[in-house]
C-alpha cells in the first residue's frame, strides 16, 4: 500500500515530535541552521522518524545524542559517502546533511520536476530521478520521506493538494524503479514553509519544490549500536 499522507494526516502520525535544539538542521558546508519553518513540518518528521528507528518514537533528537558518540559517527560517516555519490549523480539538486550529519536532505525545485501548475514529471526530471533510485537500491538502510510544495499562487486547498500530487508522482516514480515501498512516504505541505519571497517569480520558483530526506533505518542503526559496543 502507498504510504501517502497529507499535513494533516502527518502531524496525527507523530508529526508533533520536533527536533531539539536550533542545531538540530545544519548543513552540509557552512554547519548553519537550514529553514526555520521545518522544525514543526518536515523537520518533525525527520526527528520523529529518526526516534522511532532508535527505538523511541518519542525522542526527536540527533541520532548521535541517542547512541553515543562512536554509533553516530558510524551513520554520520554513511550519510556524507552517501551524500557525496548523490551530489556527483544529480548534480541540478541541492544536496545537504542535516540533523547533525545524521539525514541528507535533497532538494528538487518544480524547474527540475514540473511545469508551471503541474504535477507530471518531466522528462529531464525522469532522468534526474532514475539516478536518484539508483543511489537509493545502492543504499537500502534508509528510509525515504518525500514532501511536496507550492508557491503561494492559488487557494490554500488547490496549493495541498497540488502539492501531495507532487510528491506522490515521485513516490510513485522512485516506486517504479524498484525502490521499497516500504522505505517511503510522501507528504503533501501545500504553500507552507516557503524558502523564497513569494512576491516574486524567482521566489515563486524556489518554493515550488519537492524535498526528500534520506533517514538511517532501524538496521542501520542496530549495526550502529554494534559498532559502538564492539569499540567499547
Amino acid at each position: 500500500m502507498k504510504k501517502f499522507y497529507s499535513v494533516a494526516g502527518a502531524s496525527a502520525l507523530s508529526l508533533a515530535v520536533i527536533l531539539s535544539g536550533c542545531g538540530a538542521l545544519q548543513s552540509l558546508n557552512n554547519n548553519t541552521v537550514k529553514g526555520a519553518g521545518i522544525g514543526t513540518g518536515a523537520g518533525a518528521a525527520i526527528g520523529a522518524g529518526i526516534g522511532y528507528a532508535a527505538g523511541n518514537a518519542g525522542i526527536g533528537a540527533a541520532v548521535g545524542a541517542v547512541l553515543g558518540g562512536v554509533a553516530g559517527g558510524f551513520i554520520g560517516n554513511h550519510m556524507d559517502k552517501q551524500a557525496k555519490e548523490l551530489e556527483a549523480a544529480i548534480p541540478d539538486a541541492q544536496v545537504e546533511k542535516v540533523n547533525n550529519g545524521e539525514a541528507i536532505k535533497v532538494t528538487f525545485d518544480s524547474g527540475i520536476l514540473f511545469g508551471f501548475d503541474q504535477s507530471v514529471l518531466t522528462s529531464d526530471s525522469k532522468e534526474a530521478l532514475g539516478r536518484f533510485a539508483e543511489n537509493m537500491n545502492a543504499n537500502p538502510d534508509t528510509d525515504i520521506r518525500i514532501i511536496g510544495y507550492t508557491d503561494s499562487t492559488g487557494t490554500d486547498s488547490y496549493n495541498q493538494k497540488l502539492s501531495e500530487r507532487r510528491a506522490e508522482s515521485v513516490y510513485n516514480f522512485l516506486r517504479g524503479k524498484s525502490v521499497d515501498a516500504s522505505r517511503m512516504i510522501a507528504i503533501g505541505k501545500g504553500e507552507n514553509d516557503p524558502v523564497a519571497d513569494n512576491s516574486t517569480k524567482v521566489g515563486q520558483q524556489k518554493n515550488r519544490r519537492v524535498e526528500v530526506y534520506i533517514l538511517p533505518n532501524a538496521k542501520m542503526i542496530r549495526e550502529a549500536k554494534a559498532q559502538a559496543a564492539h569499540q567499547n
